[in-house]
């Protein structure tokens, strides 16, 4: 791997989950107000379309005959890369996320967090196959620390295991496994596309379903009061948890092998934790200072491949 390469995609890797880690928060406020799936379209629609204006401003700058070569070019193939980012797109935006909308509902936050740290290793049974990426011993290892980390962080005591959350757990259990599908397939498909039309096309994937529940929801729940609060949450949830950290976590796939990319997916819970202690005075326990340090060493581990 390129050094220069490695880090911008640990980097962006590192930023887009620790976006995520600190995303429940405005989350849980703005979900007062506005259904989860009526949420997730909104989102879509404005990361979608903060994407599209980078797009626009970027060939801008293309000189005009650079455009007309790119545009003859593009007309050939540009059903067929449409097609292929938007199914990606489903994978990632229409089914996994949904998965994790009915999960987290019929089971518990912190059985969210155990069992959608499993994607880093679901991403390792998907890449040999997809990607022709073969498991070396050192990613390996890198992910046993690193998953041995993020046990520590969110410690699996709390996980609960009871029948009546079975439906739950399984929907979770499926959100991370298709999200580790979505992360492998944004690789293959960055071998040959451009990278910000496909992420942007991405996003279009998840619209059609989210439709389709939100205006269920509406009718059924309804929307609560729009206040400057909420718009200014609506627009963190748009523009920089939807089209910036999209986009990063797409740019660290296209960089670096999958399995390595996956690991930054374990800062989440521990810039959840960091934001629980700042912000609500949650302890932090030598636990996740041992978690925390287990999971940086993983990392390391692998990226030095």
């Amino acid at each position: 791997m390129h050094k220069h390469h490695t880090f911008a995609g640990l980097i962006s890797g590192l930023v887009a989950a620790s976006i995520w880690g600190g995303m429940y928060v405005v989350s849980k406020v703005v979900l007062e107000v506005i259904p989860p799936f009526t949420l997730l379209l909104i989102r879509l629609i404005m990361g979608a379309l903060g994407l599209g204006i980078v797009i626009y401003f970027r060939n801008r700058k293309v000189n005009a005959s650079a455009q007309v070569t790119v545009t003859s070019e593009v007309t050939v193939t540009s059903q067929k890369i449409f097609w292929k980012s938007f199914l990606v797109g489903v994978v990632g935006y229409g089914i996994s996320l949904g998965f994790q909308f009915v999960g987290t509902k019929l089971s518990t936050a912190s059985n969210g967090s155990l069992v959608t740290s499993a994607t880093p290793a679901f991403v390792l049974l998907f890449a040999p196959f997809l990607l022709g990426e073969k498991p070396t011993t050192r990613r390996v290892i890198a992910l046993i620390l690193s998953t041995l980390g993020v046990l520590a962080v969110i410690d699996p005591r709390t996980a609960e295991l009871s029948p009546s959350l079975f439906w739950g757990n399984m929907s979770l259990l499926a959100a991370a496994l298709t999200w580790a599908l979505y992360s492998v397939l944004v690789r293959k498909v960055s071998k040959t596309q451009d990278l910000l039309t496909s992420s942007t096309i991405m996003l279009l994937g998840g619209i059609p379903s989210s439709i389709a529940f939100s205006v269920w929801e509406v009718n059924t729940q309804g929307i609560g009061e729009i206040t400057p609060g909420i718009i200014g949450g609506l627009l963190f949830l748009g523009f920089v948890s939807t089209a910036l950290a999209m986009f990063l976590w797409n740019y660290a796939f296209a960089e670096l092998p999958a399995a390595v990319a996956s690991l930054t997916f374990f800062a989440q819970p521990v810039v959840g934790t960091l934001l629980g202690w700042f912000f609500l005075s949650e302890q932090i326990t030598p636990l996740f200072i041992l978690g925390g340090m287990l999971i940086g060493i993983g990392i390391i581990v692998a990226s030095r491949e």
